[in-house]
């Protein structure tokens, strides 16, 4: 489990993700300090397990599913990623409940300067935005933001300086793309609340949106 606060941006060393899956190498720093061989860390936001360390390299095996839900198989030598690792059990939750789960990509479509922050709008499926709220959160490339505005087909964000400097999003051009993980306290809500239909002999949930309003959720 993530929360969403970018530790440092890593390099990347090596990409070999030709034919459906292989493996990335990433450089890195503070990562590496309590780094074992199975560790879990968030790269852009993915979950993967760390299957070789040398020096100041972490090596990751990628899977073909992964590279489908995410942009990590557009990752070239050189270029700079974001990094988390699994929280510790008596760490704080600065951002939110980051599982490195991916479910999609976005793109960016425009970014523009309001004060001191930078508004990123992002191009999405409606996979995505139906489990969107204004002011919810969402994890972009693996940072922990705040949705400011919502519409069927796309999202903004307001990103302040420090976060900017923190994480690679502030060198996102417009067209280029990001991995995406919704709230997953939505997706079970949304499972729950689905009719019982698979099985006769199972107990169909009691779960309704009344039942939620009345316990203050909706």
């Amino acid at each position: 489990m993530f929360t969403g606060i970018i530790e440092e941006i890593g390099s990347i060393t090596s990409s070999n993700v030709t034919g459906g899956s292989g493996e990335l190498r990433v450089e890195a720093a503070l990562t590496l300090e309590d780094c074992k061989l199975g560790d879990s860390v968030a790269v852009n936001g993915v979950c993967l397990t760390v299957t070789r360390i040398a020096d100041r390299e972490i090596t990751f095996d990628v899977s073909a599913e992964t590279l489908r839900r995410s942009n990590l198989g557009n990752l070239k030598k050189g270029s700079q990623v974001n990094l988390e690792r699994a929280m510790a059990a008596d760490g704080r939750f600065g951002g939110h409940m980051v599982s490195g789960h991916i479910d999609g990509t976005g793109t960016l479509n425009a970014r523009r300067q309001e004060g001191n922050a930078i508004i990123f709008t992002f191009n999405v499926p409606v996979t995505i935005t139906r489990y969107l709220i204004e002011k919810g959160s969402i994890a972009i490339d693996g940072i922990s933001l705040t949705i400011a505005a919502l519409s069927e087909n796309d999202f903004s964000v307001a990103v302040i300086p420090h976060s900017l400097q923190q994480t690679t999003l502030g060198k996102k051009e417009v067209g280029e793309t990001v991995n995406l993980e919704n709230d997953l306290v939505a997706k079970y809500i949304e499972k729950l609340l689905q009719p019982e239909n698979s099985s006769p002999d199972k107990q169909a949930s009691t779960l309704s949106l009344n039942l939620l309003k009345q316990h203050g959720f909706a």
